[in-house]
């Protein structure tokens, strides 16, 4: 079974562009990463603010080993996390 993350990132108002670049950046990195299986962002049609990241990892030590990357703490701790006005993660295992 697969280790799911389903995530919603509200970036605080004007920093829209900044959060868009850093999932830019995260998103060829994390994808290379062994025990990454599927890593995908969106941006809501209607709420430039929203972004919906949709991430498997083949377990959850997968999910660990990304969380522990450099580029993970540059980008999303020091980068995008400062910048969202709030953040909701949720976790699941595939059926």
């Amino acid at each position: 079974m697969a280790f799911v993350v389903a995530a919603l990132w509200r970036a605080k108002p004007g920093k829209e562009d900044l959060i868009a670049q850093v999932i830019e950046k995260m998103t060829p990195l994390s994808r290379q990463e062994p025990g990454t299986l599927y890593y995908q962002a969106q941006r809501s049609t209607t709420d430039p603010q929203l972004f919906f990241l949709y991430e498997q990892y083949v377990d959850e030590s997968g999910y660990e080993a990304h969380m522990a990357t450099p580029y993970f703490e540059q980008y999303v701790r020091g980068e995008a996390i400062p910048n969202l006005e709030s953040r909701e993660r949720s976790f699941y295992e595939t059926l």
